[in-house]
Parts: C-alpha cells; structure tokens; sequence
C-alpha cells in the first residue's frame, strides 16, 4: 500500500507554504486565485481555501503556477514548515 496523505492526514505537503507565502506577499486568498488565473491556472477562491488547509491535492502543474505567481521556488514550496 503506498502513501498519498501526510503523516497526520493532509493530502498537501504545499498548503501551509502557500498560505506563508500568500501572506508575505499581502495577498487575500481571492487575489492570490485571481493572479493565477491571469497566468492561466483555473483555479478559485475556495479551491485556494482548500488546499492551503491540506483538504485538497495539488498537482505539479498548480505547483509551477503557484511558484511563478508567489516568486518563489517549488522547493521552498515543499519543505516542511514543521516537523512531524
């Protein structure tokens, strides 16, 4: 059986870096959602809410855009902010 969850249930590892990094740079969810559909990500305000609480997965290609619209890289994205 392989793992798809975090050690304590989250389906991201990405979601709280999003939410630090939407922070740093002054954005409401809303506007970090709109930003990414300006560069061509489809995504909404809710989805945005989801996956930074870790209720939703996130593939590779929503990781490139995140990177791009946040300026930062997809390997600060992934790193923990805690330890589990």
């Amino acid at each position: 059986m392989f793992a798809n969850r975090t050690t304590n249930g989250l389906n991201n590892l990405c979601g709280k870096n999003i939410a630090l990094y939407r922070h740093n740079n002054k954005l409401s969810q809303r506007e970090l959602a709109d930003a990414l559909q300006l560069s061509g990500l489809d995504v909404g305000k809710n989805a945005i809410q989801r996956i930074e609480c870790g209720k939703r997965f996130v593939t590779d290609i929503e990781l490139a855009y995140f990177s791009k619209v946040l300026g930062v890289s997809l390997y600060d994205l992934l790193q923990p902010l805690d330890q589990e």
